[in-house]
């Protein structure tokens, strides 16, 4: 599925500062990208570097003042469906070490105040059964609210209040699949049925791969229901959100505007 995504984010230095950039979609064998142009206020201070796991790419930014990005891309999406109930879970004497390292806490998704809640409320459940499960449940019992949550929010957060955006959704998801010893990422994308359009959140699961069962793959999951993953153009991946935001900042900024605009072609 071919997409044509728009983004534009524009913030403020007050004095001399640094910010670490990752908005560009990854380069992947899921997904081709046919054109892309990137605008930068002052393309002559940024540095790119590789991104988590070797995915997408960060861009180092040194400015004062106002800074803006504008980035225009063409995706052509090359993912098929799968039936994630009928993966199965891996023994996990298979996990690989580049996996293992989503099994365990990390900044916005603790594993121990859920493992008691996932075999409660998911018991007989495995694998990828026990992700769509999580994923009805998160349909059933969270709502959609934006301005609800913010940049400190964790999962434990979202579970309580039973609301948030998609980087709860995500958060939510990928702490009580870890508590089902299921390890799983955060992935930022883009989406085109994402409302209101903004940057949007997944989560990916690390299950059996439907072609291969003797490997093991990654899958994506949007626990908001907004998106379908054969047509997500993905950016990054990353333990929660801070491995893979669109802007961090170093010193004082002052975050204006964004706008991102995402269609199928």
């Amino acid at each position: 599925m071919p997409l044509d995504i728009h983004a534009t984010f524009t913030f403020e230095f007050d004095e001399p500062g640094d910010a670490l950039l990752q908005f560009q979609v990854a380069e992947l064998p899921s997904q081709r990208i046919l054109s892309q142009n990137l605008e930068l206020t002052d393309e002559a201070a940024s540095t790119r570097v590789s991104a988590h796991d070797g995915i997408g790419t960060r861009i180092w930014v040194s400015s004062t003042g106002r800074f803006e990005t504008t980035y225009r891309a063409k995706v052509e999406t090359q993912r098929t469906a799968v039936e994630l109930a009928t993966l199965p879970q891996l023994a996990m004497r298979s996990i690989t070490g580049e996996a293992a390292q989503y099994l365990f806490d990390s900044r916005y998704c603790s594993v121990g105040p859920f493992q008691n809640f996932v075999e409660a409320e998911f018991s007989g459940t495995s694998g990828g059964a026990r992700i769509a499960a999580i994923a009805s449940w998160l349909t059933d019992n969270m709502q959609y609210e934006p301005g609800t949550s913010g940049e400190q929010t964790t999962a434990t957060d979202s579970f309580v209040a039973r609301q948030g955006v998609c980087r709860d959704y995500a958060h939510v998801l990928i702490a009580l699949a870890r508590a089902s010893q299921i390890p799983a990422r955060y992935v930022a994308c883009y989406g085109p049925d994402v409302s209101p359009q903004d940057f949007h959140a997944v989560a990916e699961v690390f299950l059996a791969d439907p072609d291969h069962p003797e490997h093991e793959a990654w899958h994506l999951v949007d626990a908001t229901g907004m998106a379908k993953p054969s047509e997500l153009a993905i950016i990054g991946v990353g333990r929660d959100a801070a491995d893979v935001s669109f802007l961090t900042t170093f010193g004082p900024a002052r975050f204006l505007s964004s706008k991102v605009e995402v269609k199928r072609i």
